[in-house]
């Protein structure tokens, strides 16, 4: 069975969702990703020797900012008060630094987008903070690790 798409209408058009009939829940989301690179830039982010000034912090507030405008970026995302935005970095793998980002509300629809864009967001930063020693980074495997709150409950990826 094929789930009807709620960003559609029976006429095929993209519309917004009508979000006024749901309950309001505490919500939660948490998405990875990773940005790849060698293990000489990586000790340069660690030691905080890059020129343009500390890596991390910048992707950190990046990502928190990116994702309070997620309805400028996303067009029928609704504007949602965020409760908490969190970007954290594991820097313990020799070739990169894995992104966790976690976005809560208290309200009417989820905040997935929020952070996934978050964690896009802040790999980009550290892209664009690090490609004057390498410009052959990857950004990859980003994806929702769990969500909760809202009528459809918990996922969690498996």
């Amino acid at each position: 069975m094929v789930k009807k798409l709620s960003h559609v209408n029976q006429a095929g058009e993209a519309v917004m969702v009508d979000i006024s009939g749901k309950g309001v829940t505490v919500r939660e989301a948490v998405a990875c990703g990773t940005v790849k690179m060698k293990p000489a830039t990586l000790a340069q982010v660690k030691s905080n020797s890059l020129k343009k000034g500390d890596v991390l912090a910048v992707a950190r507030v990046a990502g928190i900012m990116a994702s309070k405008k997620v309805p400028e970026f996303i067009p029928l995302c609704h504007t949602i008060p965020l409760d908490s935005v969190t970007v954290d970095f594991d820097l313990s793998a020799k070739n990169g630094i894995r992104i966790k980002a976690t976005a809560r509300s208290t309200g009417r629809t989820g905040v997935e987008m929020e952070a996934l864009t978050a964690v896009t967001v802040a790999a980009l930063a550290i892209y664009d903070m690090c490609k004057a020693v390498e410009k052959g980074m990857t950004i990859t495997d980003i994806y929702l690790e769990t969500k909760t709150g809202g009528k459809s409950g918990t996922y969690k990826r498996t």
